[in-house]
């Protein structure tokens, strides 16, 4: 799954707007778009904005493939 899957998950889950989530990360919405529609690959420091704002937390890991 990537990451913007992941957002858009969380995002519904808590019954959000784009808009919504974008407001409450301090970005625009066309940023969220791009970013779960796979168009930009979000920072770690965007992520962590955007697992704060959605009440979640980050946790990055490595598996083996």
């Amino acid at each position: 799954m990537t990451a913007g899957e992941l957002v858009r998950r969380r995002r519904e889950e808590l019954g959000w707007s784009q808009s919504r989530l974008a407001q409450a990360a301090g970005t625009g919405q066309a940023l969220i778009s791009r970013i779960e529609q796979g168009r930009v690959s979000p920072t770690v420091q965007m992520l962590t904005r955007l697992a704060d704002a959605m009440h979640a937390q980050l946790s990055l890991s490595f598996s083996p493939r």
